[in-house]
């Protein structure tokens, strides 16, 4: 509405300030010119040179007529595109109302999206199947190098650091959430560096931190070295949120699904394999041997990153009267990214709630302790085994239905089957389920992570991924506390139950919060009002040359009537 004032307000040049299809005084003067017949006594010997200067000037009248009509038309066909464009990400991705909200929120300083964009969206997309590669790989070897060290950390106080036994709980509770709670806290800055600097050298940092910090693991001598390590760990902490920045910059809306699928995939994919790798070094080299190992991970991230990834290009900043920059959105007053980062932190919660109890609850199923750490890692890469193929069929299935419904759609088959997972007292069953319930969760990080990147900003997304990771690591820090919490009181079967029902409040909310269609429809109803005149590029070029052809026949009529009077 701001735009449409505008246009109302400013007084443009006296000259123009005429109707687009009336012709000017001008113009009629030249036209009763033309079609009147010349006198030849007052063009004399000359009769002739005098037709063809008429006929130039009313061809060079003609000229600036179109060139305004082309120019209106230009105008027309900028606003109409703005709004298909906004039409479309609303039918796709269901969307438009909160990106509407987050528009509005900076639009006294952002104007809508030009041609430059779509040109800059198209480069950046150009190789974006070798980044979808390069990220998948990085995602594959960041998940190894951790789940192949952090499942082994109690072992590795109590054999290489020589804690106390009564203490190895005590401590192993420390080493685990003091990276989680630092690493939710740095998040949020470095996402916010990300979009401010470079994404990509805040990728490159991230992994450098984190290799440095696996390799200071493997030399330390005591549990309070280790604790350091692990809070330099949270301090580095950073790289998921980077990959995603940049693969959601790179990859075109269209294959935006399938891309954040796959990567998380492989971030899963990671976590199936790790554990076993580092199960065998440990047996077979000791444990300190994990530990560089995942640097030398880490650090082949880094180079991968350095010489194979590119850095997104950025749009200009748009510029108002004052000179002053893109004025910052507040995402967390976006009603959809609220929604979203709660929705994160409850279903990591959710994950971890299992986490302490499930090597107790797999012995109360078989009925005994023997083979428990064999059994209770092939049970946790169930999981993560169907989440490896189930979650790019996710991101394709959101490109097509929308991201919102593949939402509703996991929430409840995860809710289902984790309900249905509380009521075997067969161990292999149990696992069977599992293995089911995987094929549900591996679509919801997928779509929370693709709604919240069709409701920011491109300029936004190191933030969005940074609060988002945020979220996850408190999640994280409830989960392990809550659950061993609930098991101690409540048995260790209700916590399977309530880690799958607690999220069905989640999926109600989620559903009644939903976007309106109708919002969105009038939502482009206004941006209708504001173009009437909606033709394509093809239209417009057809237009133009109609024009001119018109009015090239129009000056050869009158020259040939003014050589017949003669």
């Amino acid at each position: 509405m701001e735009e449409k004032k505008e246009s109302v307000n400013v007084s443009p040049d006296p000259s123009e300030q005429r109707a687009p299809l009336s012709p000017s005084a001008d113009e009629a003067q030249a036209a009763s010119a033309g079609s009147a017949p010349m006198d030849p006594a007052k063009c004399g010997a000359h009769e002739i040179h005098c037709i063809e200067q008429e006929a130039e000037l009313a061809e060079a009248r003609v000229r600036e007529r179109v060139r305004t009509e082309a120019a209106e038309a230009e105008r027309a066909l900028d606003n109409a595109a703005h709004c298909a464009s906004a039409e479309q990400k609303s039918v796709l991705s269901e969307e438009q109302p909160d990106k509407a909200q987050n528009t509005r929120l900076s639009s006294a300083k952002s104007p809508a999206p030009s041609d430059e964009q779509a040109v800059l969206e198209a480069q950046n997309s150009a190789n974006w199947k070798m980044t979808l590669v390069i990220l998948t790989t990085a995602s594959v070897l960041m998940s190894l190098s951790y789940t192949m060290l952090i499942p082994f950390l109690p072992m590795y106080l109590l054999e290489e650091l020589h804690v106390a036994q009564e203490d190895v709980n005590l401590w192993s509770g420390l080493v685990f959430s003091v990276s989680f709670l630092i690493s939710g806290v740095m998040a949020p800055i470095w996402g916010a560096l990300a979009d401010k600097r470079s994404k990509k050298m805040m990728a490159v940092r991230a992994a450098a931190l984190l290799a440095i910090s696996y390799g200071l693991g493997g030399i330390v001598q005591n549990e309070w070295q280790l604790l350091a390590m692990r809070a330099f760990q949270g301090f580095a902490a950073g790289l998921w949120p980077a990959c995603l920045a940049i693969l959601s910059s790179s990859v075109p809306k269209t294959k935006l699904g399938f891309a954040l699928g796959t990567m998380q995939g492989g971030l899963t994919a990671g976590g199936v394999i790790g554990p076993l790798v580092g199960g065998i070094l440990a047996e077979a080299f000791g444990m300190r041997a994990t530990f560089f190992l995942g640097a030398a991970a880490l650090l082949t991230i880094t180079v991968l990153i350095i010489f194979k990834i590119k850095e997104p290009q950025k749009r200009r900043q748009p510029q108002s009267g004052t000179n002053s920059p893109r004025q910052k959105t507040n995402l967390l007053r976006i009603p959809v990214v609220q929604r979203m980062l709660i929705t994160a932190g409850v279903v990591q919660m959710t994950i971890l709630f299992q986490q302490p109890i499930m090597p107790l609850y797999v012995a109360e199923l078989q009925g005994s302790m023997d083979r428990i750490v064999l059994v209770t890692g092939i049970l946790f890469s169930a999981v993560g085994l169907s989440g490896v193929f189930a979650s790019p069929v996710w991101g394709i299935a959101g490109q097509k239905w929308g991201y919102r419904p593949v939402l509703y759609s996991a929430l409840l088959g995860t809710t289902i089957f984790g309900v249905i997972q509380a009521i075997p007292n067969d161990l292999w069953q149990f696992g069977f389920w599992r293995f089911i319930g995987g094929l549900a969760f591996a679509g919801i990080f997928p779509a929370i992570n693709a709604v919240l990147t069709n409701s920011t900003e491109p300029e936004d997304r190191g933030r969005i991924f940074g609060l988002s990771y945020a979220a996850q690591q408190i999640g994280s820090v409830i989960g392990p506390i809550a659950g061993g919490a609930l098991g101690m009181w409540l048995g260790l079967k209700f916590v399977i139950f309530f880690s799958g029902i607690l999220l069905l409040p989640m999926l109600i909310w989620l559903y009644l919060k939903r976007p309106k269609v109708e919002a969105s429809t009038a939502g482009n109803a206004k941006c209708a009002q504001k173009s009437p005149l909606i033709l394509t590029r093809e239209m417009q070029k057809r237009s133009l040359r109609l024009h001119r052809a018109f009015f090239k026949i129009a000056a050869f009529a009158n020259k040939k009537i003014a050589l017949s009077k003669l």
